[in-house]
C-alpha cells in the first residue's frame, strides 16, 4: 500500500493536489491505516494515472469526474469537445498574432521615418566604417540573410532602382 505522499510522488504531483482530487470526489483512497492515515493501492496509481492524462490534455476536472462516475460515459465525446475548444483557443491565439503584427507594421513605418539612407551613411561614416567597410557589410548581409537585406533597403526609403543595384553588386562584387 502507497502513502498520499508516495502516490503524488510516483505521478510527479504535490501532496496536496492528490488530496484535492481527493476532496472533490476524482480519487478516493483505498482504505486508511490504523492511524487513520489514507492507503492507496494500484488500482488508485492506475487511477490518478489516467487523471494526468486527462490532466494533460486539457481536460477539466469536472469531466474526468464524469468519465468515472458514468462507467457508460463517451470519453470520447469530451475529448472530441475539447479538441473543438483548442481548435477555438488557437484561432483565438492567431486573431492575437495577426493584431501584434499589424501594430507592429504600423510602427515600424513610424520607424522608418526615423531613420534614411543619409542618417545611416552618417551614422556608419561617424563609426569609423570606411566605404569598403559598408560594402563588405552589404556583401555579408546579402549572403547570410537575403530577404532582411532587402527589407532594410526598404526600411531606408531607398528608390527601388538604387535597392536593386546595391543588391546586385553584393551578391557579385562589381559596382
Amino acid at each position: 500500500m502507497l502513502t498520499v505522499s508516495t502516490l503524488a510522488r510516483a505521478c510527479g504531483l504535490s501532496r496536496s493536489t492528490v488530496l484535492y482530487y481527493e476532496s472533490i470526489g476524482v480519487l478516493k483512497p483505498a482504505g486508511r491505516t490504523g492511524g487513520n492515515c489514507r492507503r492507496y493501492g494500484d488500482r488508485e496509481m492506475a487511477r490518478l494515472r489516467q487523471i494526468c492524462v486527462y490532466r494533460k490534455a486539457g481536460v477539466s476536472l469536472a469531466n474526468i469526474r464524469n468519465i468515472f462516475d458514468r462507467p457508460n460515459s463517451d470519453a470520447s465525446s469530451i475529448l472530441k469537445r475539447r479538441l473543438t475548444e483548442l481548435d477555438a483557443e488557437i484561432e483565438q491565439l492567431r486573431d492575437h498574432q495577426r493584431a501584434i503584427l499589424r501594430i507592429l507594421n504600423r510602427h515600424s513605418f513610424r520607424r522608418s521615418d526615423v531613420l534614411n539612407k543619409e542618417k545611416w551613411v552618417s551614422i556608419m561614416k561617424a563609426s569609423g566604417f570606411t566605404e569598403a567597410d559598408v560594402d563588405r557589410w552589404h556583401k555579408e548581409f546579402e549572403k547570410m540573410a537575403p530577404e532582411e537585406h532587402q527589407k532594410f533597403l526598404e526600411f531606408l526609403h531607398i528608390p527601388a532602382d538604387e535597392l536593386a543595384a546595391i543588391r546586385e553588386w553584393s551578391r557579385t562584387g562589381k559596382k
